[in-house]
């Protein structure tokens, strides 16, 4: 029996509170996202260049190994998110009048 190295790969890193392909400025946010929209790993790669195809599929892995926690992370992103949009709606509200007229219009 031959025997063949094995390597083990790290995917994700977390930096900054924010969780990243490993070498990469790719959020886990932006490939979990498009899965979760029912996107193949292939088109994900499509509309990241700068990832493999063996990145997407390890990020997708370790989110469904991570699921509770990442899921959790997600949700918490998408609050912060929301509040600093009020913030931005309160302290620029004629702009924020402006775009909204703009759009109903």
């Amino acid at each position: 029996m031959s025997t063949v190295a094995i390597t083990t790969k790290q995917y994700i890193e977390e930096r900054e509170g924010c969780y990243r392909i490993v070498g990469k400025r790719v959020s886990l946010d932006s490939i979990i996202y498009a899965f979760l929209a029912g996107r193949s790993p292939e088109s994900i790669v499509q509309s990241f260049p700068a990832l493999t195809l063996e990145e997407v599929y390890g990020a997708i892995t370790f989110y469904l190994a991570n699921r509770t926690a990442i899921d959790a992370y997600l949700v918490e992103g998408e609050q912060l998110f929301e509040t600093l949009r009020q913030q931005a709606r309160e302290s620029n509200s004629l702009l924020s009048q402006k775009l909204y007229s703009d759009r109903t219009s």
